[in-house]
């Protein structure tokens, strides 16, 4: 049973990884004009529940699979996405809105987020590697 948890944590890091990835694509091309803010902030606001929801069922996971460590290093996280999404201003378009994206520093801010939460993701996903593979059969 605790393979298929290693290995469905696995497959869902890979999944943030690559969101991560797009997140900070797309706000790079938003920050070098190549797209203009609506079509950016419409990509990126699409992908942030199943970004919500795919790091909260690996936490959930963890919490159920009682791996402590691991579910304790994903709460804070999952718990700013969640936090994250309920706070969005009413009348914005969602987490990214793109008559705020310009204003006071929030694309940097964003930028920034992305890039923590990929260096997170890959953290996590050489830890669930290392985990799945040294259980005994």
């Amino acid at each position: 049973m605790e393979a298929v948890v290693f290995v469905f944590s696995l497959l869902d890091c890979c999944a943030l990884i690559f969101l991560s990835v797009y997140f900070i694509i797309t706000l790079s091309d938003l920050e070098c004009d190549y797209i203009n803010a609506r079509s950016c902030c419409s990509k990126l606001n699409k992908w942030v529940i199943p970004e919500l929801i795919g790091h909260a069922i690996v936490t959930v996971l963890m919490l159920i699979s009682l791996h402590w460590f691991i579910f304790l290093l994903n709460l804070p996280v999952a718990t700013w996405n969640i936090y994250r999404y309920i706070m969005v201003p009413s009348g914005n378009m969602g987490v990214f809105d793109p008559t705020e994206i310009h204003n006071r520093g929030q694309l940097k801010s964003h930028m920034k987020e992305a890039m923590i939460k990929l260096g997170f993701h890959l953290l996590c996903f050489f830890m669930y590697l290392y985990s799945g593979s040294n259980r005994p059969c």
